[in-house]
């Protein structure tokens, strides 16, 4: 476990220009996994929503990139808060601003970009998808805090990381109404039990400064929230679905497989197959859209 770290500076990002390098570590470009599950909560609110084809598409690409930027915006608000714990945690302690690389103001400029671009495809939505999105950035400036106060900060990422289902069905429709509220709900299930998995790679480094978060709080009982949290996820976003066909329920029957198999490999003691099982999640999301687009094209 010692020197453990999932930072990926000899990836794609080597090819940059060095003084851009420590940017794109600390917006996370180097691991775009976070932004893929940013992006998927939108992705099925749209699948779900969409008046037509085009606008689909369109909204498809805007939620894209935008949740690539705010994503990496979140990521340095994240590292700015947490720059002097970062240094005490194995797998952290190498990103620009924990090692000094970079300092809180170079961060700052950089976060004023990313904004920027964010504001750029938010002024594209209607008025009430930019209502929520101008409201989410409240979540990202207070999830850093929540693993100081609460055992449940995954639920605070959740709330955060999810946001993107009542936007993206905001955007599809200019309002908000039911099937947007169990597919939330089900999206901040699948959140809590993937980050508790990304949670235990630093278990133990959390309980030396006294972090909290629900890897710490479930230990070897984890599999059980698993179980919990995904069943919850697969029933709430069936009861989002629309259609009058049987088929969109059968096809949720793949994502679920996706999902028991990350509770049946769980070992919580090995930190590569914990991040592992959390990025296959992206595979768990794509196939819950699939799921609602059969469900509306039944």
């Amino acid at each position: 476990m010692d020197g453990f770290t999932d930072i990926r500076a000899g990836g794609w990002v080597r090819h940059l220009p060095a003084r851009l390098i420590p940017y794109a570590l600390l917006a996370r470009f180097d691991r775009p996994i976070g932004s893929w599950l940013l992006f998927l909560p939108g992705l099925w609110s749209i699948c779900l929503a969409a008046r037509g084809v085009g606008q689909g598409l369109w909204l498809i690409l805007l939620f894209f990139v935008g949740s690539f930027v705010m994503r990496g915006a979140g990521c340095v608000v994240n590292d700015l808060w947490d720059r002097k714990m970062d240094r005490l945690v194995t797998r952290t302690a190498g990103r620009p601003l924990a090692a000094g690389i970079l300092r809180p103001i170079d961060a700052l400029l950089f976060l004023a970009l990313l904004c920027l671009i964010g504001l750029g495809v938010l002024l594209q939505l209607n008025n009430a998808a930019r209502a929520l999105g101008v409201f989410s950035l409240l979540l990202v400036v207070l999830y850093p805090l929540a693993k100081r106060v609460t055992w449940w900060p995954q639920i605070m990422l959740g709330v955060t990381f999810g946001w993107g289902a009542p936007m993206g069905y905001a955007a599809a429709t200019g309002h908000l109404s039911w099937p947007a509220l169990p597919l939330y709900a089900g999206t901040i299930l699948w959140i809590l039990g993937y980050d508790t998995i990304y949670a235990h790679q630093d278990r133990e480094d959390d309980a030396l400064i006294g972090i909290k978060s629900t890897a710490r709080l479930f230990g070897t009982r984890t599999r059980a929230l698993l179980a919990v949290c995904y069943t919850g996820t697969i029933i709430l976003v069936g009861l989002a679905m629309t259609g009058d066909s049987p088929l969109g329920l059968l096809a949720l029957l793949l994502p679920a497989a996706l999902l028991a198999r990350q509770i049946i490999q769980l070992d919580i003691n090995n930190q590569a197959l914990c991040l592992r099982l959390f990025k296959s999640n992206r595979e768990v999301g794509f196939a819950v859209a699939l799921a609602i687009l059969i469900d509306r094209l039944a």
